[in-house]
């Protein structure tokens, strides 16, 4: 497998995703979306195949066992999230760079596997008081829940040093502008080495 990628990766509510689907839709960059596999149940209106591969716990754990997977985690217990190496290869044939919108578990365990040919990025709120604000606000989890993330979250806080850079999230659309002069760089500066690569 060969191809640059760019991994986001951030606490739940720190607005990774919002800024990964701008990157996608408005920066003219040749980037493509890495759906992941999931053994939770769609919200909203997500729908499978789009948002995610939403499967069963014995498909996906079949899909583990089988080697079908580039990383995998159990996020919380009985929920699995995971990469499928098909993904990677759709995207690469296609000439895309791989764009990932994962966990912080999952965002190191790619940077891992991929190398050079990866940008890691950690989304952070301004404080951890705000991402709290966020949730809430959210009106879509228990305060139960939301304590269960804030504590995931602490955790991985302190994972984001292991991450190539730390793109603060105050100002969405500064958020925006970062976001895409990073990912610029970066694949100006694997374009430059790619001649070398075989």
């Amino acid at each position: 497998m060969t191809g640059k990628a760019v991994i986001f990766s951030a606490p739940s509510g720190s607005g990774k995703t919002t800024i990964v689907r701008h990157l996608l839709e408005s920066s003219g960059l040749p980037l493509g979306f890495s759906i992941s596999a999931t053994t939770r149940s769609a919200r909203g209106k997500e729908q499978d195949g789009q948002d995610y591969f939403f499967m069963t716990l014995p498909a996906f754990q079949e899909r583990m066992a089988n080697g079908d997977l580039v990383e995998w985690e159990e996020v919380y217990e009985g929920v699995y999230y995971g990469t499928l190496k098909s993904e990677l290869e759709r995207l690469w044939s296609a000439g895309k760079t791989v764009l990932f919108d994962v966990d912080v578990v999952g965002g190191l365990k790619l940077r891992e596997t991929l190398g050079d040919r990866a940008l890691s990025v950690f989304v952070q709120p301004p404080s951890l008081q705000e991402l709290r604000k966020r949730l809430e606000g959210r009106g879509t989890d228990s305060k139960e829940r939301i304590d269960e993330r804030m504590e995931k979250a602490q955790w991985e806080w302190g994972k984001s040093v292991d991450f190539d850079c730390i793109l603060i999230n105050k100002d969405l659309q500064e958020a925006f502008q970062e976001a895409h002069d990073l990912v610029s760089s970066h694949l100006e500066q694997s374009s430059d080495s790619s001649n070398v690569q075989s």
